[in-house]
């Protein structure tokens, strides 16, 4: 898989330290710096229309981090930018970070001034927790954008908790590697630039699927495909309170490319109202051959909806079970764990504690790989910052970008767009991973083209641009 990789704090330390063997003492911190300083001008030139005659005030910590907002701020002095750094540690500030700024021109003070930038060079990788107080209260009074160095303080770097007061970054800039926190926090993060500075990095263990590989590897029908060929997907969800889960469930299976959608269950009038082609029956034994399963979705929980999970898990198809049917695996959870099939479970924070007795908590990529190796199934864990675990290899992030999706129905549509990939024969932690960036590009498109007060969207335009999304996806993966 083509990926995209996030390095823990530990991780990233490991690869500066053989960095460090590498090269000559200040030169990886020069690097960080002048990427930092570079990014800053453009911020300062996008948003003020000049660079020399702007004002930055740099909140300095101690340590490496506040050394490379020194660096950057002597670097900004170079290029006409007057450059004031607030010490919040003094004592222990980069020696000679403080030494080259001053050389240069910048000064130190007290406040914040009246900057049209804040660099946040207050804590790095190593910090954990809240901002302290003087530090806070600093952050609390700036009403410029803020640029964070590496990440903004006072979020957590590996799990992107926030237990308290933390800056609040326009952009950040990474250095040398994206950190867990770019992708669990990035509201916090704002946009993100990466500087390259020579680290040698390890397989991650936290990792993004490249939107173009996605597009590259979506099943679309070749010359010499037909409907079978493409992937068979069942659906055994709605009933007679919810027929618009079935409908829903459907459609996302349907618009995802499936060759042909076969479904089961009581809700089959109002999904061939909405989907003609969908061959319906009103029980799973009734409904044909497919290639995968999705149970869930307005299902029920009742002695019936269980009868028919067991059916349908007591086949050897990849099974994707949502919403119902996590409620019905809570209550008996062998139902799946010693199942040898490919499963994937979607829950939503909720869900989970169901499933688990347990919020999924500020560590929500430790939680998820606990259900996935403790279940020996695959999970995707809904959020803006979706998890996908399987029993071993990395975790997945999709990082939606927004909260379009987070409206009702909007699982029912996921649930059956990764039905339609295990139904293609896609394996099932790649599948949950793509469904879950089609799912949040499409929200995305509907709510632009749609534009309107405020989120979330409905779940039927949501559905409508699916196929919009695969082929945005596809364009990035044909030559230019």
């Amino acid at each position: 898989m083509a990926v995209l990789g996030y390095f823990t704090a530990d991780e990233v330390r490991a690869a500066e330290a053989e960095l460090f063997e590498r090269v000559a003492a200040g030169v990886p911190m020069r690097r960080a710096a002048h990427g930092l300083a570079d990014v800053v001008a453009r911020e300062l030139r996008e948003r003020t229309g000049g660079v020399a005659g702007r004002s930055v005030t740099l909140l300095v910590g101690s340590g490496d981090n506040g050394g490379d907002a020194l660096w950057a701020g002597s670097m900004l002095r170079r290029r006409g930018v007057a450059v004031s750094a607030v010490l919040l540690s003094p004592e222990r500030a980069h020696r000679a970070g403080l030494a080259a700024l001053r050389r240069t021109g910048g000064r130190v003070r007290a406040d914040l001034g009246a900057p049209d930038l804040v660099i946040d060079g207050i804590v790095g990788i190593s910090g954990r927790g809240p901002l302290r107080p003087r530090a806070a209260e600093l952050v609390a009074g700036v009403r410029v954008p803020i640029v964070s160095a590496d990440l903004p303080s006072g979020v957590d770097p590996d799990t992107g908790a926030v237990d308290g007061p933390a800056v609040r970054a326009d952009v950040t800039v990474a250095f040398g590697a994206y950190k867990p926190v770019h992708a669990l926090a990035a509201p916090w993060c704002g946009r993100i630039e990466l500087v390259p500075i020579g680290l040698r990095l390890p397989e991650p263990n936290l990792a993004a699927l490249e939107p173009a590989s996605i597009g590259r590897q979506w099943p679309i029908p070749g010359p010499h495909d037909d409907k079978y060929t493409q992937g068979v997907t069942g659906i055994c969800a709605g009933s007679a309170t919810y027929p618009g889960a079935a409908v829903l469930c459907t459609g996302g299976a349907v618009a995802a490319t499936s060759g042909m959608v076969r479904y089961a269950g009581a809700g089959a009038d109002e999904v061939l109202a909405h989907f003609p082609e969908i061959i319906a029956a009103q029980s799973v034994s009734k409904t044909g051959r497919v290639q995968a399963w999705v149970f869930g979705p307005g299902a029920g929980t009742d002695d019936a909806a269980r009868d028919r999970l067991s059916e349908i898990l007591s086949t050897d198809l990849p099974v994707v079970i949502d919403a119902d049917g996590l409620t019905l695996l809570a209550a008996e959870p062998a139902l799946v764990t010693d199942r040898a099939a490919p499963t994937i479970l979607t829950p939503h924070a909720g869900e989970f504690a169901r499933l688990t007795g347990a919020e999924p908590g500020p560590d929500r990529v430790a939680a998820v790989r606990r259900l996935a190796a403790g279940w020996r199934v695959t999970v995707l864990l809904k959020g803006r910052a979706t998890l996908i675990a399987a029993p071993d290899g990395p975790v997945l992030i999709n990082e939606a970008g927004g909260s379009w999706a987070a409206t009702a129905g909007a699982g029912d549509v996921l649930s059956g767009i990764i039905g339609a990939l295990l139904a293609a024969g896609r394996d099932p932690s790649w599948s949950a991973a793509a469904a879950a960036r089609v799912h949040a590009l499409a929200a995305n498109l509907a709510a632009h083209a749609h534009p309107g007060p405020g989120a979330p969207i409905s779940a039927v335009p949501l559905l409508h641009h699916i196929r919009p999304a695969i082929q945005t996806l596809r364009a990035l993966s044909e030559p230019n």
